[in-house]
């Protein structure tokens, strides 16, 4: 994963974006030293020259240390520190945007997934579907949807659900569109049997496969995001919130 960020522009703002919050998260030189040596490891494949550059002070020089740093290490603490890393994970960012401002559960829940995506990556998937349930429950809690659920749907019966609803699975549609519709289904479907077989989630024995890679989970993770921007997206096309009329709701 070493040249993950391999374009020099992207890098050069990433590491601008990565120094400026480490200093706003710890702001003296040795707690910044302190973040940075937890970051150090002293084995031939996580070793790099010159790891912690001084300048002239004797303090951390961080600028030129970050650039010292692998890319992989770089993207690592990039999410760490919660920030956004769009040329890796371009989906992200716009959904954790779109969340935020609308669905605050499945903001929190995602956000904890986003971070734990390389130190945890099975932790990571189950929260990435949390948050994909969490965001069509509160769409289908919409007086003017008429399918209504239990609570206890997962996230394979909720997404067949919505799409229902979103008529985007109807059979006059082309084919090519129902296609689609039965993808998103079999997206669903794969994401909620990764989080229930291939995780941590279920009791696992020494003979399951477990995920532990990250670089599947960026891709899975990558999924549930456009996933879930679509059906926001849709959501607010078909149903616009209604628009108040300012002066009938005057007191006077």
């Amino acid at each position: 994963m070493n040249e993950l960020i391999s374009p020099p522009k992207y890098q050069m703002k990433l590491t601008k974006e990565i120094e400026t919050e480490i200093w706003n998260a710890y702001g003296s030189y040795k707690e910044v030293e302190n973040y940075i040596e937890k970051w150090h490891e002293s084995d031939e494949q996580n070793c790099w020259e010159n790891f912690e550059k001084k300048g002239n002070n004797g303090n951390i020089d961080l600028n030129a240390t970050l650039h010292s740093i692998p890319g992989d290490i770089i993207i690592k603490i990039a999410i760490d520190l919660g920030l956004d890393t769009p040329d890796f994970i371009p989906s992200i960012p716009t959904f954790k945007n779109e969340l935020k401002s609308e669905f605050k559960t499945a903001y929190e829940t995602f956000t904890k997934a986003h971070k734990l995506i390389e130190n945890d990556p099975s932790i990571a998937v189950g929260l990435a579907n949390s948050a994909l349930e969490s965001i069509i429950k509160e769409i289908l809690k919409d007086e003017r949807i008429s399918s209504k659920i239990k609570g206890t749907e997962t996230l394979y019966k909720l997404v067949t659900i919505i799409l229902k609803e979103f008529n985007i699975t109807n059979n006059n549609h082309p084919i090519e569109i129902k296609t689609i519709g039965s993808s998103l289904i079999a997206i669903c479907q794969s994401i909620e049997k990764l989080r229930s077989e291939k995780t941590n989630f279920h009791g696992k024995t020494d003979d399951d496969y477990l995920l532990k890679d990250p670089i599947y989970t960026y891709f899975i993770v990558n999924s549930v995001s456009t996933v879930g921007l679509f059906l926001n997206s849709y959501y607010k096309t078909k149903f616009p919130k209604p628009e108040i009329n300012i002066i009938d709701n005057l007191p006077f």
